[in-house]
């Protein structure tokens, strides 16, 4: 394949790993470095004779460096092809030929990573200048090189060595890496920009869904598969700070699947509806153990005491830092992964006796403004988060019995449970706890018949949450024979009245909450 002779390249980095070396290499033979700002004052400072872009251009950096390589001198000399016309009108305007570029962008994600990062710390971060050489060498990788990643040193400067030039097949690979870069930069901005925007904005203000959506997102890891041996994976971080999931840190134990990723994401979603002290154990991203109580090793307990054949290695959401007594208990059953807030050395240490154990402590909650997206062929879809749970002032009690405060209670945190289950849904709580758990049923009756069963005599005086409406009056009726005492639901079925009057029948407390959850 042919291979363009290089003369001339322009360095211009924020990552500067490797630059030096880099550079070193280039001028040993022989091209012309030229350079910006802070990489020619690197490059010179290692001893490197570097020509800045000021003296090619004829003109200073201005603006605090936001106009320093936005001149026809540089795109001229990156855009021209190497044909006579081409060739003919750059020398006219005494302008050389570029042969390879070297830019990587300004640290725009590293900037909204940070906590403390301000709209104003953003903007100054969005690279102009980076993304045009960007775009014009690779347009014109026929005659140019552009090099966006330190990773890809080594193999430019080697066939640099060898031959003098860079043959068309690493600069069509190379062009096609940079477009990705810029695209990647150009989402990750329009991500955070939208994200700011749904921040800002307040229920009465415009609730349309952006035209145009910007997702992005960097890779963390490559996994060994996806849901299965025969599926490719790989996990990405959005930009933003590193909250969740994606901003945490493995403390011990096996590198995360992705089923792991997944479960760990449900577990800590729903663990997060709850004040106090609460546990949640997953299994195929649906609970099967769910208890709030005054302390952690109580709330562990008592999830665990749901179903413990469920739990057998199970995915287990704290939302509060492992303490030394919770982590006693978990030692003594098999759990693939722990996700906390945080963790205690003591509680790490006794973990220790289980070393396959993942131990995660995720990053902050994220930002509500964060939309969810499933793909579908050719496609996806976005949704704002189901942020609300209940709204108290939409409850409405529709029986003639009335519940108790402590029926309420239970109702409330059933029905925060049932939110995190796969539709069709059933769930069946008594103290806090979790007692059975129907999910992802063909039909409601059907989830009940789960999860009451799976409760049994635990049922007498408990409370069922459904995530929807119930179309007939059976799963009452059902919930009835195992004396179920009270029942939340969203209502909004044209036979509401049904359900309502079988459950007058047995004397039972219904509430309605006006606020479906389904989860698909």
């Amino acid at each position: 394949m042919k291979k363009e002779m290089a003369k001339r390249v322009l360095i211009s980095v924020s990552d500067k790993t490797g630059v030096v070396e880099f550079a070193r290499g280039l001028e040993a033979l022989g091209l012309e470095i030229i350079s910006t700002g802070g990489t020619a004052k690197t490059l010179a400072g290692a001893g490197l004779k570097v020509t800045l872009v000021s003296e090619v251009t004829g003109f200073p950096e201005i603006l605090d460096g936001r106009v320093k390589t936005l001149h026809p001198a540089v795109h001229g000399g990156i855009l021209a092809r190497r044909v006579p016309e081409h060739l003919q009108q750059i020398e006219s305007q005494g302008i050389a030929p570029i042969d390879l570029v070297v830019v990587n962008l300004y640290p725009f994600r590293e900037t909204v990573s940070r906590a403390d990062a301000t709209l104003a710390d953003a903007i100054e971060n969005i690279d102009i200048g980076g993304p045009s050489m960007i775009r014009a060498a690779a347009k014109n990788h026929e005659s140019v090189a552009v090099v966006v990643r330190p990773e890809r040193y080594g193999e430019v400067l080697d066939q640099l060595e060898r031959t003098g030039g860079i043959d068309a097949g690493l600069r069509f690979k190379l062009a096609v890496e940079a477009f990705a870069h810029t695209a990647a930069y150009d989402q990750a901005i329009a991500a955070y920009l939208q994200g700011i925007v749904g921040e800002r904005r307040s229920d009465s203000a415009e609730t349309d869904l952006p035209e145009e959506c910007a997702v992005s997102g960097r890779k963390i890891m490559d996994l060994r598969y996806g849901e299965n041996p025969q599926q490719r994976a790989a996990f990405y971080r959005c930009p933003g700070p590193e909250t969740g999931i994606a901003g945490g840190r493995i403390l011990q134990g096996k590198e995360l699947s992705y089923n792991n990723i997944v479960d760990a994401e449900a577990a800590w979603d729903l663990v997060g509806e709850f004040e106090q002290p609460a546990v949640v154990i997953i299994k195929h991203t649906n609970p099967c153990g769910v208890a709030v109580r005054p302390s952690l090793v109580e709330a562990y307990r008592e999830a665990y005491k749901a179903d413990p054949v469920s739990a057998f290695g199970g995915i287990v959401g704290l939302n509060r830092p492992l303490d030394p007594e919770t982590a006693a208990e978990m030692v003594k059953t098999f759990l693939e992964v722990v996700v906390a807030p945080g963790c205690d050395q003591e509680a790490l240490e006794i973990l220790k006796a289980r070393q396959g154990l993942r131990v995660l402590v995720a990053g902050g909650r994220r930002r509500e403004t964060q939309p969810l997206i499933k793909t579908v062929s050719g496609g996806f879809l976005v949704q704002d988060v189901d942020r609300e749970t209940i709204i108290e002032n939409q409850l409405r009690v529709v029986t003639d019995r009335k519940p108790t405060g402590a029926e309420m209670a239970d109702l409330k945190f059933g029905f925060a449970v049932v939110k995190h289950v796969k539709s069709n849904a059933i769930v069946i709580v008594k103290d806090g706890c979790t007692l059975g758990i129907g999910a992802g049923q063909m039909n409601r009756v059907g989830a009940a018949e789960i999860a009451l069963k799976q409760a049994g005599d635990r049922c007498q005086g408990a409370m069922l949450a459904s995530d929807a409406f119930f179309p007939f009056r059976d799963t009452v009726d059902l919930a009835a024979s195992y004396g179920i005492a009270a029942i939340i639901q969203p209502g909004g079925s044209n036979k509401d009245d049904e359900s309502i009057a079988a459950a007058n029948e047995h004397r039972m407390a219904m509430v309605l909450t006006g606020m479906r959850h389904f989860r698909h």
